[in-house]
């Protein structure tokens, strides 16, 4: 306490992020919660049975039942977090007063967008894992800009998200959007590679709306998030080249994973391809491709790029060397489909196992968990495999 202000200081997870003892890495990856009013937010999409007594309480219990069950090391939120929307509230002369007013009123019960953030990332709070969001297209629909929910998320406890690249990286900071930043995963303690990161995820802001030729259509990465993304990652492989020694000879690059909120417009490709999941939606893109796909493919180490935004597409599949998957939407208050199980991604990273310790990224592997009362898994399959690829 300073004065009468009491100061609150952000918990941190244990740092640097890294592989267990066991080789593993395990990311559980939730799309689109569309979190809104806590008990008060019905849910949308449910059977008439389920939807009395359906609220955003839902999303957060099953987002507690995957943190039980896969035990994972870090949860990435690939927007939309919350929702916000005056259709659900029935007082709007009431709320529009208020908010002329300057107060943060969020729904009926006055609650704003930083309770609703503080609700709905209270899963992974409580768990004290290291937990990293990206904003979706309706998140500034709310009483905070773009920029003050990722400097708010920032700062909640456990979490290594951030607003942009540290002004001490020596790469142009100088990026469009707000929440681009890179994680690094380092080696298993005790291993060679304890100080080295042996899996790098990347975060990219898509934007929400724009206006493009007098249409209005999705957002989209812009050239500055992608130079960035360039010389990040040609930093990232030069400093592991500069590290070599004869214990790290033969793994020369690190693989890495994208995460971002709306599709690239190559996304629609993939129904001509063999996918593994479920497309039940046209891929609601932005109508500007600004070059996503051929950065990712030019950058080489990217493996797999994580998405949400179309709620009813699960699906995962492969464009020139580079997985495109979707998670699934994962909240109730979000649009879904009548007897349509909510779910989640899960991403697991392997490493090889030497002759006495553990080396490089071996597997990255994927599969979905269903809110069907038993927590189904479903469509496993592998995205890399550095002996296949080699």
């Amino acid at each position: 306490m300073i004065g009468e202000e009491v100061v609150k200081i952000k918990k941190q997870p244990d740092l640097p992020i890294r592989f267990k003892s066991v080789g593993t890495f395990k990311i559980l990856q939730v799309a689109d919660m569309h979190y809104g009013n806590g008990i008060l937010s019905r849910c949308k999409d449910v059977s008439a049975h389920d939807f009395h007594f359906c609220s955003d309480l839902n999303t957060t219990r099953f987002v507690n039942k995957l943190i039980q069950l896969e035990k994972p090391d870090f949860i990435a939120f690939t927007g939309v977090v919350f929702d916000f929307t005056w259709e659900k509230f029935p007082f709007k002369s009431f709320h529009a007063e208020f908010l002329h007013k300057g107060d943060n009123i969020f729904g009926p019960s006055t609650a704003d967008a930083a309770e609703s953030l503080v609700e709905a990332f209270s899963p992974a709070i409580e768990s004290k894992l290291p937990w990293a969001a990206i904003l979706g297209n309706h998140d500034q629909e709310s009483t905070m800009t773009r920029e003050e929910l990722m400097s708010f998320i920032s700062l909640m406890d456990y979490s290594v998200s951030q607003i942009n690249p540290s002004s001490q990286e020596s790469v142009r900071t100088d990026i469009e959007g707000f929440g681009n930043y890179d994680i690094k995963v380092y080696g298993a303690l005790g291993s060679h590679f304890a100080n080295t990161s042996l899996l790098d995820l990347f975060f990219l802001d898509s934007g929400d709306r724009a206006i493009v030729n007098g249409i209005r259509t999705y957002g989209w990465i812009k050239e500055s998030q992608l130079r960035w993304l360039r010389s990040i990652s040609k930093g990232f492989q030069a400093h592991k080249q500069d590290l070599h020694s004869d214990a790290l000879l033969g793994i020369t690059r690190a693989p890495a994973l994208t995460f971002f909120h709306i599709p690239i417009p190559e996304v629609k490709q993939l129904w001509y391809t063999k996918f593994s999941g479920q497309f039940q939606e046209g891929v609601a893109c932005s109508s500007v491709n600004s070059g996503v796909l051929q950065t990712l493919t030019s950058i080489k180490d990217i493996k797999a790029v994580f998405i949400g935004h179309d709620h009813l597409n699960d699906f995962c599949g492969e464009i020139n060397g580079i997985w495109l998957c979707y998670g699934g939407g994962s909240g109730y208050h979000g649009y879904g489909k009548v007897g349509w199980e909510r779910r989640a991604r899960v991403i697991l990273t392997e490493l090889e196992k030497g002759k006495k310790e553990w080396l490089g990224v071996e597997k990255i592997k994927t599969w979905k968990r269903l809110d069907d009362g038993s927590l189904s898994k479903i469509d496993e399959q592998v995205l890399w495999d550095r002996r296949s690829s080699s």
